[in-house]
């Protein structure tokens, strides 16, 4: 960077010259070194794939990469994580208070959005950072699925399919070529599965892998147990053996 850049690098507030906010650039870089996760919007619900890679000592029975924000809500992250807890407590507190209020479920638009607009906010108040973090929220409204994502630019945009993280350039890619919308939840994880296993260095096994579905049918949130996991691993490995059609 040029000595003349520099003091644009440090100011979160002031555009570079070359219209350049630095600081939110850094901040999304953070999300494209992150582990990749995965969401896929289908006719039966909503599949979230992250990788994860526990140390050998590490007790991971707790997923540190998807959560849960309602019963018909749930997210997948990629970047700074404990930026993600961070937004996803603010918004399970969002989501309780809507329902208080308006006695109804929320709309998962109305969630990404109340989160984008705080991401958006700290692109503009000295004495902040932005948040490091690109979240992939999802879930079930009146039968209806959604998925969405937001990043540290305060942008959020809906998804059928959507990847991010390190290697989401090329899982997208992937998504964009195989994705139907008459995918069943079945094969919905697992074309999940087999994008994580594209970006991933790790070709075998499933312990680094996490995932959980959102279902048209119930509309609740539940975490897939490792032996579904497993099956959707090698369905993947099967149907994506190179992560192609």
């Amino acid at each position: 960077m040029l000595p003349a850049q520099q003091g644009y690098d440090r100011a979160i507030t002031v555009f570079s010259p070359d219209g350049r906010l630095y600081q939110v650039e850094y901040a999304i870089e953070t999300v494209r070194r992150g582990t990749v996760a995965v969401g896929v919007k289908c006719k039966d619900g909503i599949v979230f794939a992250v990788e994860e890679k526990p140390r050998k000592l590490q007790i991971s029975e707790n997923a540190q990469k998807i959560f849960q924000i309602d019963d018909h809500v749930g997210v997948a992250a990629a970047g700074y994580i404990p930026d993600a807890r961070s937004q996803v407590d603010n918004a399970r507190f969002f989501s309780q208070s809507n329902k208080m209020i308006y006695d109804e479920e929320v709309e998962v638009e109305t969630i990404a959005k109340h989160l984008a607009d705080q991401c958006q906010q700290y692109t503009q108040y000295a004495g902040v950072r932005p948040y490091g973090v690109a979240l992939i929220l999802g879930g079930v409204v009146n039968n209806t699925p959604q998925l969405y994502l937001t990043d540290p630019s305060g942008t959020y945009i809906s998804y059928d399919a959507i990847s991010i993280g390190s290697g989401s350039d090329s899982v997208t890619d992937f998504l964009e070529k195989t994705y139907k919308e008459e995918l069943t939840l079945d094969e919905a994880s697992t074309l999940a599965a087999a994008g994580i296993y594209l970006s991933s260095e790790d070709k075998e096994g499933t312990s680094h892998i996490r995932m959980a579905h959102v279902k048209t049918e119930t509309g609740l949130y539940e975490l897939v147990s490792d032996e579904q996991v497993v099956s959707y691993a090698n369905n993947a490995k099967e149907k994506y053996p190179h992560g192609k059609n």
